[in-house]
């Protein structure tokens, strides 16, 4: 693997320049503008990962970054159409009212959302059809006339396919299929 400018290593003087730097809340790319000679900021990041630095300091003379100005909306040139419509050109002329967006700081992705908070449904239990020992089934016993209803944990030893006859329509006896294929309810929907 052949790169551009290789840094000359962590001397100890470098390494005791990124300690300050760090500790003085400067960012990894401006250490690594810094230090300079084909240091990089991610070679920043591991080397202070590697020496186990805290978290840096918040820099003293750090400021909210400025957003840019908003830029005026385009100018439309007038159209010889334009004035055929009088009431279109009024229309368009006047400006729309922004839209507000919630304002949100930092991640949200898992922030306590109250309206999660609602009861979950919770399906009611069903009652299992009833398959005496002798007609229960093993995966090597099934065939295409059989229910492959799985019963049971996979791999626990009481694990076994329902084995009744199946409906032509599908791979479940008709119990089975009511379960697999239920209606939504209208009230649900």
């Amino acid at each position: 693997m052949v790169s551009g400018a290789q840094p000359a290593g962590w001397t100890d003087e470098r390494v005791e320049t990124l300690k300050k730097l760090w500790m003085e809340g400067l960012s990894a790319s401006q250490i690594a503008g810094q230090l300079g000679e084909g240091v990089t900021r991610n070679a920043v990041i591991g080397k202070v990962h590697r020496l186990k630095l805290s978290a840096r300091a918040k820099p003293t003379n750090s400021t909210p970054r400025a957003r840019p100005a908003a830029r005026p909306a385009p100018r439309r040139v007038a159209s010889p159409s334009a004035g055929m419509s009088s009431h279109m050109g009024s229309a368009a002329a006047k400006p729309r009212p922004a839209m507000s967006r919630p304002q949100s700081v930092g991640a949200t992705a898992l922030a306590h959302d109250p309206q999660m908070d609602q009861e979950l449904y919770v399906a009611p239990a069903v009652q299992e059809l009833f398959i005496p020992e002798d007609k229960r089934l093993s995966l090597l016993q099934l065939s295409e006339d059989t229910c492959k209803w799985p019963i049971g944990d996979p791999l626990g030893k009481d694990f076994y396919f329902c084995g009744q006859h199946s409906l032509e329509s599908g791979p479940y006896c008709e119990f089975h299929s009511k379960r697999a294929y239920h209606q939504v309810d209208k009230k649900r929907r």
